[in-house]
């Protein structure tokens, strides 16, 4: 009987440090285990050089930029931290519809790499806070080798099915 609630207790902990992991506080590279594959570091703390505002993870974030697109305004963010081949790095993306319009986005998805995405993985993302409707999250893989010029494309799925594409420097 001990070792039944022995593993149920076990499986409770992992299922708490899983779920948990993602909303870790300390987003911090581990120092003793340098990188060995190709980076490219981050850019300044903000497009001012001051501190940036919070992101949904807790740390610091880039500002990648602001445009508008079909019937989309478009802010890009990402945590701040290098993009590492082989890795992934976490992204979020706010629409605001331009004024006028009704149109919504029914789906919003990134990569990181070139505009045909060849040897890159689209990401769908998602709301992570419903009380924030407008900003999509997700981690997108960033490849391996990262090709150059690679840049953060955002590809806007609206309600009506037109779907249009920016892109942002990752502010390496």
């Amino acid at each position: 009987m001990s070792n039944k609630l022995h593993f149920i207790f076990i499986s409770t902990l992992t299922c708490v440090f899983t779920l948990l992991g993602c909303n870790s506080e300390d987003q911090s590279p581990d120092a003793s285990k340098p990188e060995t594959t190709s980076e490219v570091p981050s850019g300044p703390i903000d497009n001012t050089g001051g501190n940036a505002p919070t992101a949904g993870h807790g740390g610091k974030i880039i500002h990648l930029g602001n445009t508008t697109i079909g019937s989309f305004q478009v802010m890009a963010t990402r945590d701040v931290g290098l993009i590492v081949a082989g890795k992934d790095a976490p992204i979020d993306v706010t629409l605001t519809p331009v004024p006028g319009s009704t149109i919504s986005a029914s789906a919003v998805r990134f990569w990181i790499g070139t505009k045909d995405a060849v040897g890159s993985m689209k990401a769908k993302s998602e709301i992570e806070n419903p009380a924030e409707p407008n900003r999509w999250h997700t981690h997108a893989d960033v490849p391996n080798p990262i090709p150059v010029g690679s840049m953060l494309w955002v590809e806007i799925e609206s309600d009506t099915g037109e779907k249009v594409t920016c892109s942002f420097d990752l502010k390496s």
